[in-house]
């Protein structure tokens, strides 16, 4: 019954199908290792349609270039991107501090790793948030524990979910940024 509505081409409809499919599936996707596999996916989709539609070169270069080196990239962006760099001094002690467990719990569900990053100074901790090689600082000042961050949307995560008993949550005052010029 389908081979007489569709004809033979019954399957190549159903491949081509797959495509709006899965690029809506991708676009929806919040969660960048699911976005990514899907990105594969519906490359070798592509690939597969270029192939059964008689263009067996560009289904090639689809697959080896476009969808290989895309991914590629991809990956490295994703794994790069989703770390929370906080830097500490390399006295303080946070393994016993509740801080730790606490922030990898709030940054779960964004997909963000916490990397800690050691720093001989307070000086020199200063300094590489001010140079953004951090994304926020820990310091135990006066026996309370502060967290210190120059990124307004960690900020605002921080604030709604990190209780006061742990942290005493700071932000690093940034001059807004106007058309590339800086106001003071």
């Amino acid at each position: 019954m389908i081979d007489q509505l569709y004809g033979e081409n019954f399957y190549m409809l159903v491949i081509i199908g797959l495509m709006p499919l899965t690029a809506s599936m991708l676009l929806v996707q919040t969660n960048p290792y699911n976005a990514l596999i899907l990105r594969g996916i519906l490359g070798a989709i592509a690939a597969l349609v270029y192939a059964l539609l008689g263009a067996a070169d560009v289904a090639l270069t689809e697959a080896l270039v476009g969808t290989m080196l895309s991914i590629t990239l991809y990956a490295v962006a994703v794994r790069s991107s989703l770390v929370l760099r906080l830097g500490v001094l390399e006295s303080s002690n946070l393994s016993d501090h509740p801080l730790l467990p606490a922030l990898r719990a709030i940054i779960k569900p964004y997909h963000l790793r916490l990397e800690l990053v050691p720093y001989p100074q307070l000086s020199d901790l200063q300094q590489a948030l001010d140079h953004k090689e951090i994304h926020a600082l820990c310091t135990n000042r006066e026996s309370a524990t502060h967290l210190k961050t120059r990124v307004p949307r960690l900020y605002e995560i921080f604030q709604a979910e990190l209780s006061s008993d742990i942290a005493q949550l700071e932000a690093l005052d940034v001059a807004p940024m106007i058309l590339g010029s800086q106001t003071s």
